[in-house]
């Protein structure tokens, strides 16, 4: 793999060349800076001032030629324009074309200045992070912060360049209108869901989107699946053998993955109840719950370095341990016996192949394709999350149930129940883009071989991560277990304070699934466009905050609308952090990260198995407490870790741009 120093020499425009960052310039300065300051000759102060201004000249360089080459293009369109209000009278059907390929030459320069920005804007964030590494000083923090928020900015020239997609919307619109020769063509502005078929304009679009930021829905979706790479527009870095992908075995590995969140969720309902006709308290559904959670910890690393070679046999193998799972999960209300039901569980955690599932659409799926499968994995997620809890079938339990108490007791013998069972001990359980994370190889700081090597061990794996992913991860745990308190405890919580049935408690619970996929839409689509992702990213950790502080009961009195209402506002805003987080881990993450065993993905995968267990395990642990004090013993850890979530962001606020 080229490091970027020399990427960036062999890539950049001759005639364009001193216009670039001078990276190798200012790298030897940073150098300079390390050895002056080691040696006394300059203090810290004195480098950060005269750091700040030499970068602060190389971005006014290259934002005076961005808007120098952007008025040039404008002025070219301006001219077609007029060539095309003439030509429109004559409908002359040749010199139409002619004008089609005349625009289409000024997007293939737009192409260019878009690479140029590209590799500038990659440039700067490679520099900064050469400083803070070498200095062990949080430079690009305070540079970031100054530059990026000040009202004259130029930095935002370069990485949201409102001038860039002026000029793509101006040349969109002309080649939709001559698309049409009468000019009949909807346009744009009216018809924003429109998207002109032409691959010049997409190509600028992907250009576009990758340095702004601005993800459609699709993309979002992807991201928030941890599949899409921020970065993965990149030529022919990315290209899979069509002859390689089968639609059908798209279809079943989303087939797999829809059945394996049936799987988990179609207990949630009926868990305390299960765990009370086996002769345990209702808090046990904690265990119950979490048993699959853990396993999955363990599954998930021997299914994603089982994916290295094959997809066909670890989903058989996860096929046969799910069924296998279930039918002793089943097995255990007939022998009477806690044990085989936790095991079911853990032979259910043990075919988790979501590593599986997503490494398939990320390596074997082509590019053109890939966001829509990609949005498809979260949609099968999404469903299978609804659909788990309207499945559960108490029935069985009831009936049986009825037959041994009494119609007008069953209250007071579930309850006595309840009671016995408290006083008993619980039970205790790819080719890559440039890494924007790591260094360049320019003064073989490392071997340049093992510098784009994937991690090959946990241990690795952690050594890659920086203040920023750590913080990612943190957010996703809190996330994870905040749900996971939330829904694991629903059952109990609301049978205490509300007395509901099952089946209430079921769809209920399918509700909230459901909101999984209007909040994406609703995200990907629309308020990702309107504010950058940190804003966000905070925004929804604030009201994730609300959420479960809501959740307290406060008085003796603990209302169906307050509980409702809490949980929906916790639930929702969770997706929505989801969907922020993991695009933003996408975007944060080294690159060594994105393939191999110990990936992104078995990372991201990790924290939130880990977040599921600690929350069940709580639940479990709050039980000896009493079921009184089994929500407020449990909001308590979600409320702090949310809060330490919402501090750590903060700190690495600034590298998040």
């Amino acid at each position: 793999m080229v490091n970027f120093g020399k990427r960036l020499m062999a890539d950049q425009l001759e005639e364009w060349k001193e216009y670039y960052i001078n990276y190798k310039m200012m790298k030897k300065k940073v150098k300079q800076y390390v050895q002056q300051t080691q040696n006394g000759g300059r203090n810290r102060e004195q480098v950060l001032k005269e750091f700040s201004r030499m970068l602060d000249d190389q971005i006014e360089k290259i934002v005076l030629f961005l808007l120098q080459q952007q008025g040039h293009l404008a002025s070219r369109i301006e001219k077609l324009g007029e060539e095309r209000a003439l030509l429109m009278e004559q409908a002359d059907a040749s010199q139409i074309s002619e004008l089609r390929e005349a625009y289409r030459e000024v997007g293939i320069d737009l192409m260019k200045l878009l690479r140029f920005v590209d590799m500038n804007a990659t440039g700067i964030r490679k520099i900064l992070k050469k400083f803070d590494k070498r200095f062990g000083y949080k430079f690009t923090d305070y540079y970031v912060s100054t530059r990026a928020n000040h009202p004259c900015s130029q930095l935002q020239q370069i990485f949201k360049q409102v001038g860039i997609v002026a000029v793509v919307g101006a040349l969109s619109r002309n080649l939709a209108f001559l698309q049409d020769h009468q000019g009949n063509f909807p346009s744009i502005y009216d018809h924003p869901s429109i998207t002109l078929k032409d691959p010049i304009i997409e190509q600028i679009n992907h250009s576009v989107q990758k340095l702004t930021h601005a993800t459609n829905l699709l993309q979002f979706i992807g991201q928030h699946a941890l599949i899409i790479p921020e970065d993965m527009h990149s030529g022919s870095e990315d290209l899979v053998d069509d002859q390689s992908y089968h639609f059908m075995s798209l279809l079943l590995n989303l087939a797999n993955t829809f059945l394996y969140m049936v799987n988990t969720y179609i207990i949630v309902p009926t868990a305390d109840d299960y765990s009370v006709s086996l002769g345990a308290a209702a808090t046990v559904c904690g265990v119950i719950i979490g048993s699959m959670a853990v396993a999955q910890v363990f599954s998930s690393v021997y299914f994603s370095a089982w994916s290295n070679k094959s997809y066909f046999r670890p989903l058989v193998f996860s096929s046969i341990m799910l069924f296998l799972g279930n039918l002793l999960y089943a097995l255990a209300y007939d022998v009477n016996s806690l044990t085989v039901l936790i095991v079911g569980r853990l032979l259910c955690g043990l075919g988790s192949a979501r590593a599986v599932n997503r490494r398939y659409i990320s390596d074997c799926v082509p590019l053109k394709t890939r966001l829509q499968a990609s949005a498809g994995f979260v949609s099968a997620s999404a469903l299978g999350m609804a659909c788990g809890p309207a499945l559960a079938e108490p029935d069985h339990i009831v009936r049986e149930n009825s037959v041994n108490t009494p119609s007008s007791d069953s209250g007071h013998r579930r309850n006595s129940n309840l009671e016995d069972g408290l006083a008993q001990p619980f039970l205790i359980d790819a080719k890559e883009s440039l890494d924007e994370n790591g260094e360049d190889n320019d003064e073989n700081e490392e071997d340049p071989e093992d510098s784009h090597k994937p991690a090959t061990s946990l241990t690795a794996a952690y050594r890659l991560l920086t203040p920023s992913v750590k913080v990612q991860l943190l957010i996703y745990f809190m996330l994870k277990f905040a749900m996971e308190i939330l829904l694991s405890e629903s059952s109990v919580v609301t049978t205490f304070y509300f007395n509901w049935s099952t089946s209430t408690v079921a769809m209920f619970l399918a509700v909230l699934g459901l909101t999984v996929l209007p909040v994406n839409v609703i995200v990907g689509s629309y308020v990702t466009n309107l504010f950058q992702d940190r804003q966000i990213l905070v925004a929804s950790e604030i009201m994730v905050l609300i959420g479960i502080a809501m959740s307290f009961r406060f008085t003796s009195h603990y209302s169906v609308p307050q509980y409702v209402s809490s949980a929906l506002i916790t639930f929702v805003f969770a997706e929505v952090l989801e969907g922020v987080n993991l695009s933003l881990l996408s975007r944060v993450m080294s690159s060594r990260l994105s393939r191999g065993t110990y990936n992104g993905g078995l990372l991201s995968t990790e924290a939130g198995t880990l977040a599921r267990v600690a929350a069940d395990m709580t639940i479990t642990a709050a039980g000896y407490l009493g079921q009184n004090s089994l929500l407020n013993v449990t909001l308590l850890p979600s409320f702090v870790i949310c809060v330490a979530s919402i501090v750590a962001t903060f700190c690495t606020y600034n590298s998040l741009y």
